[in-house]
């Protein structure tokens, strides 16, 4: 079975197109748009194409290890399942899906603050695989509470998001009438209707809510917690919170969304035990420059002295080795794995994972590499980097 499945579906692309077939358009409007033209989304896959590889031949058998240890756990690929807001929308039970995935394959998954499942059930399914993402709440009383129940319910991470200062304006998802809390109206019962596996998903896990900020609104609610999202997660972040929160956190700490060398620098300086170079999918700033073209430069200035992270358009085996060969520790995919679960339901999240091990190690293979730590050796001539 295993066998046949990756012959149908080889690729993160063949999920996608599957995907859009079985997720109704407005949800499908959330996960694959960026903002503006989506041409950062656009510059991140081609930056990403960019970068060349050289093969070293005539190296006799060859069996690559693709391990990674990243905060003292040993990994069988450096792959990690990035943070996605509303994932319910996406795929109905997307978060306990992607965290049993997590759990059987043995990878980093990242829990949003805005995800549609509470850290309380997602942690324990994630076996500790659970990482958190947390989007900065403005009362210090939540903070601390949400942190206290992040940490009990056995996340082992914690991911600040530095790059949402304030809502971006996301074009496409508003033609789409993507709304917090969803609009029941024709259009979008008529979309529901030609989607079943969609709809029926839904019936059995109820519509899409902020399970996990339920506890701090009078009213548990879609319409309430988006009113609370709105007003009390976000736009507050800065050096002197960055520094709060590493106070309060014990665990690894990990500032995603950096693209500026020196926000890269001040956040080791604080005490950040990573940086994750991202530019949020392009779904921010259209203006902003491929995430792949800013990871050299950080990893220049801060490698050796904090872990480097990526995400942001990889979608094979290949981009992750292109960005291990720039100098990434680890490497995470948030899209990629929400096309195997609208592609395939439960087991999509796991076919995902495979597609890009397998494609990791065709790479390395293709390319007379033994371990990670040679691929630096094997870059071609990409594109330069942005000046920092």
């Amino acid at each position: 079975m295993a066998d046949t499945l990756m012959d149908d579906l080889p690729a993160i692309e063949d999920l996608e197109r599957r995907a859009k077939r079985r997720i109704p358009h407005f949800a499908w409007e959330y996960l694959a748009s960026g903002t503006g033209a989506d041409q950062a989304v656009k510059r991140n896959l081609d930056g990403l194409g960019r970068v060349e590889l050289v093969p070293q031949l005539l190296k006799g058998p060859l069996e690559p290890d693709v391990g990674a240890e990243l905060f003292g756990i040993r990994y069988d690929a450096p792959i990690g399942i990035a943070p996605v807001g509303l994932t319910g929308l996406i795929w109905p039970g997307a978060d306990e899906a992607l965290a049993r995935t997590a759990a059987a394959k043995r990878i980093p998954y990242t829990l949003s603050t805005v995800a549609t499942e509470a850290p309380e059930v997602a942690g324990p399914n994630a076996d500790g695989m659970g990482w958190f993402q947390l989007y900065p709440p403005r009362d210090p009383a939540i903070r601390a509470d949400l942190l206290e129940r992040v940490e009990a319910s056995g996340f082992t991470a914690l991911v600040v998001t530095a790059d949402v200062p304030a809502p971006s304006r996301r074009e496409r998802q508003r033609k789409a009438r993507v709304r917090v809390p969803p609009v029941i109206g024709p259009t979008l019962v008529a979309q529901a209707a030609i989607h079943p596996a969609w709809s029926l998903g839904v019936l059995r896990h109820g519509m899409p809510r902020f399970r996990g900020l339920e506890k701090y609104i009078d009213a548990a609610t879609m319409r309430a917690t988006a009113g609370f999202v709105g007003a009390n997660l976000g736009g507050t972040l800065g050096w002197d919170y960055l520094a709060e929160v590493r106070g309060l956190w014990d665990g690894p700490l990990v500032v995603k969304g950096i693209v500026d060398v020196d926000d890269a620098v001040r956040c080791v300086e604080i005490g950040a035990d990573a940086v994750q170079v991202s530019n949020h999918g392009g779904r921010q700033l259209d203006a902003v420059p491929a995430a792949i073209d800013r990871l050299a430069p950080i990893v220049d200035r801060i490698g050796g002295e904090a872990k480097v992270l990526f995400d942001s358009g990889v979608r094979s085996g290949l981009d992750v080795a292109r960005a291990i060969a720039l100098g990434a520790d680890f490497v995470f995919c948030g899209r990629a794995f929400m096309f195997g679960l609208g592609a395939l339901g439960p087991a999509g999240p796991g076919h995902a994972y495979e597609i890009l091990k397998e494609g990791l190690v065709n790479t390395m293979a293709q390319c007379g590499c033994a371990t990670l730590g040679e691929l630096p050796t094997r870059l071609g001539s990409p594109a330069p980097a942005a000046a920092s």
